[in-house]
């Protein structure tokens, strides 16, 4: 009993260092993405006050041109950033195989649209999921699993692994697949939430975790600032 005591503490802190690893891998990858975001807010605030100030991220004024893309939705439809435009959006990437922070902001947005529709909003958002696990989360995929937050939540991913990845690092999202020995892996990822205007365009970038009070409360600051 002792020396099975011993091993599975050994197995747990050999897979806490390999987290840790995985961590810092995906930091890397996502600098470049991130510093660019800092780079383009240190430029907008300098100049003075943040135009809106928010709870959860930075906004930026004027929006950001966003990069174009081409993914497909659930229906196996192309979704690109064209579509983007005509309505607020917030765009959340992840996988359906996560198994804490990505259902559980999804299950925060969907409180947020319920809260948003009870309460007669005039602008609500579109909430897009985007999954950067292209591999298992197919379209059908999608479909099964992004309606059960919302039935009006948008699942788009990729046909490829290289392509979703190719699409994620436009947006400085980092992705890292850590694969296991029975063929099974996981997905680290970044979690922000991109704020895009009807313009189509980057107004804020959130950062979790996330609770519907502050994202409600952001939402409406960056709805009615300045975009």
């Amino acid at each position: 009993m002792a020396a099975a005591t011993v091993s599975a503490g050994t197995a747990a802190a050999v897979w806490d260092n390999r987290r840790m690893t995985l961590r810092s891998r995906l930091f890397g990858v996502a600098f470049i993405g991130i510093a660019a975001i800092a780079a383009v807010a240190a430029a907008f605030l300098w100049r003075g006050p943040a135009p809106v100030d928010l709870a959860t991220g930075t906004y930026f004024s004027p929006g950001r041109e966003l990069p174009d893309f081409t993914l497909i939705d659930a229906h196996g439809r192309p979704f690109g950033s064209a579509d983007l435009r005509g309505s607020w959006s917030l765009m959340f990437f992840g996988y359906t195989n996560c198994p804490d922070f990505c259902p559980a902001t999804l299950a925060t947005l969907a409180s947020l649209e319920k809260r948003l529709r009870a309460a007669g909003a005039a602008v609500r958002p579109r909430v897009i999921f985007v999954s950067v696990d292209a591999k298992r989360d197919t379209p059908a995929q999608l479909e099964r699993y992004v309606p059960y937050f919302d039935p009006e939540f948008i699942g788009v991913t990729a046909a490829t692994q290289p392509a979703i990845e190719a699409v994620a690092a436009k947006l400085g999202v980092g992705i890292i697949i850590d694969p296991a020995t029975d063929g099974a892996y996981r997905v680290e990822h970044s979690s922000e939430i991109f704020v895009v205007s009807p313009a189509g365009k980057l107004t804020a970038v959130l950062v979790g975790p996330f609770n519907v009070d502050a994202l409600q409360a952001d939402f409406q600051r960056i709805v009615a600032g300045p975009a």
